[in-house]
């Protein structure tokens, strides 16, 4: 019937809402638009779907593209849809987040993107389409996240020290935490490895470095320790 095709005409895409620590500010990585509509606007790096994918399949595609890595962190956020969001047409976008440790990774601009830069996720006031929205929205369900699962650790190299979670926890939260509390909550986790080095090339006091253990974080949910900062 006329009227049952007139269901068949969205397009369907993701954005990647790509999140990076580097040691101090929060980032969001994003690409300056290389054709219309809004070419030359920075925007969350994204893309229609096609026939022949699924939705993580096709995020996890952008990635790839974008960082060149493969098996990175990747959460479901929220689906936008308002009908005039794009102006080609009718697209309904699935915003995904992902969590990546900015040293590892060497970005390049995929083909849809002129440029690819980091930014500060507190300096971005625009972006093209209502990319704003889906990363203020994302950046809020990664705050909440953030309390309750031990995903920071994604941001974060290896080896880090108890100040450098710290500090990670408190820009992503944007709050200031006290520092005793906190330590007293993550050790009490048993979630770490205290390893048996410190920091190397810093000009105060060497601190011990830790890192996250998957194993001691499963052993501890199954004997009923919750997660939560």
């Amino acid at each position: 019937m006329p009227f049952q095709q007139e269901f068949y005409k969205s397009a369907f895409s993701v954005d990647n809402i790509i999140f990076g620590f580097d040691g101090d500010t929060l980032k969001v990585l994003l690409i300056k638009r290389r054709e219309d509509p809004y070419g030359g606007q920075w925007a969350l790096p994204g893309d229609i779907v096609t026939p022949t994918e699924d939705l993580v399949t096709a995020a996890k595609r952008v990635l790839l593209q974008l960082t060149g890595l493969r098996d990175v962190y990747l959460e479901q956020v929220h689906t936008f849809g308002k009908v005039d969001r794009h102006p080609k047409g009718r697209v309904i976008t699935i915003a995904y987040y992902s969590l990546i440790n900015i040293a590892k990774v060497d970005i390049a601009p995929a083909s849809f993107a002129e440029k690819v830069e980091w930014k500060e996720v507190r300096s971005i006031e625009s972006l093209a389409f209502d990319h704003l929205d889906i990363m203020q929205t994302s950046l809020a369900r990664l705050q909440q996240d953030l309390k309750l699962r031990p995903i920071g650790f994604e941001l974060l190299p290896e080896k880090f020290t108890l100040t450098e979670l710290q500090r990670l926890y408190e820009v992503v939260l944007q709050q200031d935490l006290d520092k005793r509390n906190f330590r007293k909550k993550i050790l009490n986790m048993n979630i770490l490895n205290t390893l048996h080095e410190l920091q190397s090339g810093v000009s105060h006091r060497p601190a011990k470095l830790y890192s996250f253990d998957q194993i001691k974080y499963e052993d501890a949910k199954k004997n009923g320790v919750i997660f939560e900062i």
